[in-house]
């Protein structure tokens, strides 16, 4: 059903919750997982592939994961900088819940898991990291990459797997021409069928000093 799909707001289904076993940053850890959310019974292979090609995360500032499902980038993230703030952010408010308990659980208190709209307008990212949704269609992916890419800060990086047979190497073409001033996409890994883009946003160029034909008191 339409509404069941993991990029549904709210999924119809009654939910069931469990436990699953994951290693995330480092550690085997218990994370609850529920029907209507992305890849509710195992690590799903694009997040795999996404972890095990990205280096370790800033020590601290803000960090989102877009489109966290149940959240196994915000966690590993949480984990590894215990510092730094996780922005975990999804439509799906199931999703956003099952985060909320496994964060508690662990006893990390350093994740916001929230919606879209719920990050405050002046919170700038020292990274991005996202399994992002491709099945809600090219129109609102991109309408999503370009609200969020630009929150990147300066000399920072955005990383995103995608599966190659859903359209890695033209959302890596679409990145490029979207973003051709001050940024750069190169594809840093590939492994299992999928791709992983690495977005770069570049410091800003110094102003050049300007030579004057006369002195200046």
């Amino acid at each position: 059903m339409p509404s069941d799909h993991y990029f549904s707001a709210s999924p119809a289904s009654p939910e069931q919750q469990r436990l699953i076993t994951v290693t995330l940053g480092g550690r085997d850890v218990q994370v609850t997982t529920a029907n209507g959310v992305f890849s509710p019974d195992r690590l799903d292979a694009g997040t795999s592939v996404l972890l095990a090609n990205t280096p370790p995360p800033p020590p601290g500032g803000h960090f989102l994961d877009l489109g966290c499902g149940w959240g196994p980038i915000s966690l590993s993230l949480a984990i590894e900088s215990p510092r730094a703030t996780i922005w975990a952010v999804d439509v799906n408010q199931r999703a956003l819940g099952l985060v909320r308990a496994t964060a508690e659980r662990l006893g990390l208190e350093n994740v916001n898991a929230v919606t879209p709209d719920d990050v405050p307008d002046d919170v700038v990212f020292r990274t991005i990291r996202s399994n992002p949704p491709i099945r809600v269609g090219k129109n609102e992916l991109h309408d999503m990459l370009e609200r969020w890419i630009p929150r990147l800060d300066e000399r920072s990086d955005g990383w995103f797997v995608v599966a190659r047979n859903l359209g890695s190497d033209s959302l890596q073409r679409w990145i490029s021409a979207t973003f051709p001033v001050g940024y750069s996409v190169h594809r840093a890994a590939t492994a299992r069928g999928y791709r992983v883009l690495k977005v770069r946003r570049h410091g800003t160029p110094p102003t050049e000093a300007i030579e004057l034909p006369y002195p200046v008191d």
